[in-house]
């Protein structure tokens, strides 16, 4: 068991320090939990698979505190972690299939305790992940694999993006790590992925794989080892260059692991095992499920006005679920049209025709809507832009930085001030991270009394929605109709709620 503790452990440190009567003490190739501060652990006292399971379920209830951990939630957010003790898998036979894998990649691939309990744990405990997960990586592998080739890297590198995100485009750390390839803002900024106040590149497949990219490439220069290359995709190649000189000089990832941080020192071995786990899924009897589109049966298409995925579900009858999944990019579910940015919409195949055909009939679905907006649209801007921020009564640094994705020291520093003292209607510069409002919403309007009466009292019609049918059509039916009146009479917020058989109240003029 002893390394592996390393990475199932490390989001314990918060929880073993909350404990009066315990102790987490990291030695040089393992972790031991001490029952009192000043006892020093025997290096003999190895967990037990009971310790495991019983641990495996803390980490599940304190959230997946470590960096690493909260981006693994296809493997470890199983709460009946009910299995057999055997060995899922014999040492030999593992041995043999790590040997063969071993002399087909570049990496490093050998047998090792540590690792054959990392395999063992996931196919124990978290089998029923990988079916859904291999339907995403069906959707997304072809893609990653066109990149990968196109910047030298070994193919087999497309299983990181496994250990980082579980293929979630939107995944988001808990330290701010954001999308599929999980890029922190500044690393993002450094290879092209940029933040405005409507889309995040970070999230967008393509455009994150070509900078996860770049950026394993830099690092395989800086190492000349793709295991290495990994470590410091994690934790930086700084920790690993002192990970290398503490261990004496060592370059290899299993030579120099106890000296990494603790999450990198499981981040590899995570990747060994969905390697091995992916390339014997059928001798383990796992079977991908499949996925509802291959990426080459979608396209995109350019979009000339600012548009909502409501909008676009109303017109060309698409669920508005689809369209997001296929454009994780757009953070307010609105794609923006600015001068000399190409935003582009993705769609199935089957419906690029047909929002050809319908485009002129959606901008005007759009105008109208635009009209009509009690409140406008949030302004576009782009995050590495600076700002003026006015301060108000009741604001604090703290509270500010909060508002704007940042840090209360980055303020400062922009700002040169010496201390934390802040007065109303002080002007503070920065450079925004996020808007304050993560997503418009649509204000509720009050309807006094007496409105209600009125629209009470008026005669309507009933409209029975037909297939295929969507707003914009259903309004155009009727003389002096808006959409927006419709949506307001049937308390619609959303094409989702349109379905065939549906009763619609449309009043009379």
């Amino acid at each position: 068991m002893r390394t592996f503790l390393i990475f199932l452990f490390s989001s314990l440190t918060t929880f073993a320090q909350q404990q009066k009567d315990s102790i987490l003490i990291r030695g040089k190739d393992t972790i031991y939990i001490a029952k009192d501060s000043i006892d020093t652990p025997d290096p003999n006292e190895f967990f037990t698979d009971d310790d495991l399971k019983r641990i495996d379920s803390l980490l599940v209830d304190e959230k997946f505190s470590s960096p690493l951990i909260d981006t693994l939630e296809y493997i470890i957010d199983d709460k009946d972690l009910i299995g057999n003790e055997q060995l899922t898998l014999t040492t030999d036979l593992l041995k043999s299939r790590l040997s063969k894998l071993n002399a087909e990649t570049p990496f490093n691939l050998e047998f090792n305790p540590a690792l054959e309990k990392v395999i063992n744990s996931y196919l124990r405990y978290r089998k029923k992940y990988y079916p859904a997960l291999m339907a995403k990586a069906r959707y997304y592998f072809p893609m990653f694999e066109r990149y990968l080739d196109q910047y030298d890297i070994p193919l087999e590198m497309k299983y990181l993006a496994i250990v980082e995100s579980a293929l979630r485009p939107r995944a988001r750390s808990r330290v701010g790590a954001s999308g599929m390839w999980q890029f922190m803002y500044g690393t993002g900024r450094q290879f092209d992925l940029s933040v405005s106040s409507y889309v995040d590149e970070r999230y967008n497949p393509e455009k994150a794989t070509i900078a996860a990219c770049k950026y394993l490439s830099q690092l395989y220069k800086i190492f000349g080892d793709w295991d290495l290359a990994l470590a410091a995709y994690n934790s930086g190649p700084g920790n690993v260059s002192k990970a290398i000189k503490r261990s004496g000089g060592y370059k290899n990832y299993w030579n120099i692991r106890p000296f990494l941080p603790i999450e990198t020192a499981g981040y590899v071995p995570a990747f060994y095992s969905t390697l091995y786990i992916f390339e014997y899924a059928e001798e383990h009897k796992i079977y991908p499920e499949v996925p509802e589109f291959f990426n080459f049966q979608t396209d995109t298409v350019r979009i000339k006005r600012t548009v909502s995925f409501d909008q676009i579900a109303q017109v060309i009858n698409l669920e508005e679920e689809k369209i997001e999944a296929l454009n994780p990019s757009y953070k307010l579910n609105i794609i923006p049209y600015v001068e000399d940015k190409n935003y582009a919409l993705r769609l199935p195949r089957t419906k690029i025709i047909e929002f050809l055909d319908k485009e002129k009939e959606l901008y005007a679905l759009a105008d109208e809507e635009d009209k009509n907006r009690e409140k406008p649209l949030p302004k576009y801007f782009e995050m590495d832009k600076r700002i003026s921020y006015r301060v108000r009564s009741g604001d604090y640094l703290g509270k500010i930085a909060g508002k704007f994705g940042v840090r209360v020291s980055q303020i400062k520093r922009w700002n040169r001030m010496k201390s934390s003292r802040l007065r109303v209607g002080q002007r503070l510069y920065i450079f925004p991270r996020k808007i304050p409002a993560s997503r418009y919403v649509k204000p509720k309007k009050k309807i006094s009394k007496s409105t209600k009466a009125s629209v009470k009292n008026k005669k309507y019609d009933i409209y029975v929605v037909k297939d295929g049918d969507s707003l914009w059509l259903i309004a155009k039916k009727f003389k002096n109709v808006s959409v927006d009146q419709i949506k307001k009479w049937n308390n619609i917020w959303s094409a989702k709620s349109l379905k065939p058989g549906t009763k619609l109240k449309i009043y009379k003029s």
